[in-house]
């Protein structure tokens, strides 16, 4: 179990905000040597802390330019029933994130495409289509001012 100190604290901070700064980078940052600032990084990776690096894409640039969340509620809440809604969101490209949740829906997706009309398809074809579905409520995103996810 790795230290939840305020030395791993901080260099977790400093990993979060860029996964690509160097040892030497990072320990001067922290304070500490980079031979001790690599094995507490590598002890919060082996403590599963760390879980793995990702790069922050610029969905624009993507062609990815219609971000949504959607609410959804199942008119049955059986296994069944969540077991198949979430192997159809599995397989849909344009789900980034699917969300079992609690209050008056089951489900919270966020969902993004290239465009309206792509999203329309998506709504119809696969929201649509699916047994269980018998509430969708759609959020379109405007704006991200703040959007700390890699």
């Amino acid at each position: 179990m790795a230290k939840n100190d305020k030395i791993n604290q901080h260099i977790l901070q400093e990993l979060s905000r860029d996964g690509r700064i160097s040892n030497l980078e990072l320990a001067e940052r922290v304070g500490l040597s980079p031979s001790a600032c690599l094995r507490r990084v590598q002890e919060l990776e082996r403590a599963g802390v760390i879980t793995g690096y990702r790069a922050v894409l610029d969905r624009q640039k993507l062609g990815v330019g219609f971000a949504t969340y959607i609410g959804v509620g199942l008119g049955e809440h059986t296994k069944e029933a969540q077991q198949a809604f979430e192997r159809a969101m599995q397989a849909a490209p344009e789900v980034v994130e699917c969300h079992n949740i609690t209050g008056t829906i089951e489900y919270l997706l966020r969902v993004e495409c290239a465009d309206l009309p792509s999203y329309k398809k998506f709504h119809t074809d696969i929201l649509g289509t699916s047994p269980y579905v018998t509430a969708i409520t759609t959020y379109v995103v405007m704006g991200s001012p703040k959007d700390l996810r890699a």
